[in-house]
């Protein structure tokens, strides 16, 4: 996996070849070249409990969150966070069910039902039905973490809104588009629908997309 920061290896390929399957993403792409890339960030446990911690809240409530979870923890890892008590939790700012949350997504790594070191050897699919047997981790939140943190460059989130919609707009006269239309679409964006996604969202919004 490339440091913190650094493009995937297979970035400027994805770029090119998708440039050439398709026009109309093309012309996103010359947009955006050089503008940005998809980099990795955190290490697995702690790019989930993130995860966790921000969902449904906004992105400057779950960083004050995290933080006071951090105090509370000390140490952000799996040990450390598996003992800790729900009411230390909660008084961090997590509600009761998040709480519950990262208590089992430690224990899952402490137990080694989720283990990153095989992961290299599992394809995508494998790896979210992983992922999914934690409470609070659904299919996009693994997919998002396939994405920004294992780098796998075939990712398509149809449960993406900002998808369907950035799909919408270059594709469908500005009309969102249903799971199957994108999914659709997709094909034409094989194996680089990471890529392509990363350059569809950006084409929403300026600033770079991270989780």
């Amino acid at each position: 996996m490339p440091a913190s920061g650094a493009p995937p290896a297979w970035w400027h390929e994805a770029g090119s070849a998708l440039a050439a399957a398709d026009p109309r993403l093309a012309d996103v792409i010359d947009q955006w070249r050089g503008r940005g890339h998809l980099s990795s960030r955190g290490d697995p446990f702690t790019t989930l409990a993130r995860s966790i911690v921000g969902q449904q809240i906004s992105v400057k409530a779950a960083q004050a969150v995290w933080q006071r979870f951090e105090r509370a923890a000390r140490t952000v890892e799996p040990l450390r966070v598996s003992r800790m008590r729900i009411g230390t939790l909660t008084r961090a700012g997590l509600s009761g069910r998040k709480a519950e949350y990262l208590r089992d997504l430690a224990g899952h790594f402490v137990s080694g039902a989720v283990d990153p070191a095989h992961w290299p050897g599992l394809d995508d699919e494998a790896v979210i039905a992983e992922l999914v047997q934690v409470r609070g981790i659904g299919r996009w939140t693994a997919e998002m973490f396939l994405m920004f943190n294992l780098l796998r460059p075939d990712v398509l989130p149809l449960d993406d809104l900002g998808l369907l919609k950035a799909v919408g707009v270059h594709y469908n006269d500005g009309v969102t588009v249903s799971r199957r239309q994108a999914a659709e679409l997709g094909e034409r964006w094989r194996p680089w629908r990471t890529a392509a996604t990363w350059y569809l969202w950006r084409s929403l919004d300026p600033l770079p997309v991270e989780y």
